[in-house]
């Protein structure tokens, strides 16, 4: 294991709404930790980011805030899907019964080494293959 924390979708993005301030400070401090190299994203999840930016938050960030946002996280260690990826989602999908698009998040903080996953979705305590998952707004 890497000693990393994969961040899941709904941390980075509340790390930017600020429409709920107490999980924005808590995730911004989550995001700190890639100043270090102690983060790690997915492709997936910057995308996720994006969508819930520009069309999920009130009111929607623009274009503009949402690539200044994607240029800010730029630095964090990235992990690109791939067939091997796929495959591990699947394979999360039916050993936990979670939705596909949380194993490919699952796969792809295995495929990192990663200790933890901060997640508000993922069951809070539990190991997918080994990673915990921990909600830190709990």
């Amino acid at each position: 294991m890497s000693g990393a924390d994969f961040l899941d979708t709904n941390i980075v993005a509340y790390a930017y709404d600020e429409s709920k301030p107490q999980k924005q400070q808590l995730a911004r401090q989550l995001l700190e930790g890639a100043v270090v190299g102690k983060v790690v994203i997915s492709t997936q999840v910057l995308a996720e980011f994006a969508a819930v930016m520009l069309h999920k938050v009130s009111p929607p960030a623009t274009a503009n805030a949402v690539v200044k946002a994607l240029d800010a996280l730029a630095s964090i260690r990235l992990i690109t899907p791939d067939a091997e990826l796929v495959r591990r989602a699947v394979e999360a999908q039916s050993s936990y019964g979670i939705h596909f698009y949380d194993g490919m998040i699952v796969a792809a903080a295995e495929r990192a080494g990663c200790a933890r996953i901060w997640s508000e979705d993922l069951n809070d305590g539990q190991k997918y293959f080994g990673v915990a998952v921990e909600n830190p707004f709990k």
